[in-house]
């Protein structure tokens, strides 16, 4: 999936894209796993959660969805990337649901990247382009 880093003095900073919203969001979240470990690659899809989040916002689904990420890594250990998504939205709300597979962090196989803490709402942005979709996060690590 596509996404580039970006020069940041703090923290870590990424924009990624896709061509349709549910390939926007694995592109960031496979930005995000990156940050978290060198060779994403080496992550086997043997463990499974559930995805369901809403948010009234756009913009504020996808940093829910980086953040559930964050979370599972810090709670249970789990190295998760989203996968069969369905994004839809409503006059009230955007959803997306779908699966999140991954494993838990093996420090002799996972080569460790920083340490996220959170993504940052600073200049965080989900905007549509001619190309589809494209977003900007920064990561507190």
């Amino acid at each position: 999936m596509p996404y580039r880093f970006l020069d940041h003095t703090a923290d870590v900073a990424f924009e990624a894209w896709g061509t349709s919203l549910e390939e926007l969001f694995q592109s960031a979240a496979e930005a995000l796993l990156h940050t978290m470990i060198e060779n994403p690659e080496t992550v086997r899809k043997e463990t499974r959660r559930v995805l369901r989040l809403e948010n009234p916002a756009l913009d504020l689904l996808l940093f829910d969805l980086l953040q559930e990420l964050i979370y599972f890594k810090d709670a249970e250990g789990l190295l998760l990337l989203p996968r069969h998504l369905a994004a839809a939205a409503d006059e009230l709300s955007w959803r997306i649901e779908g699966e999140l597979a991954g494993e838990a962090l093996d420090p002799e196989r996972h080569e460790q990247g920083v340490d996220v803490k959170a993504v940052t709402l600073h200049r965080f942005e989900v905007g549509e382009t001619p190309d589809g979709w494209r977003c900007h996060v920064i990561l507190d690590v």
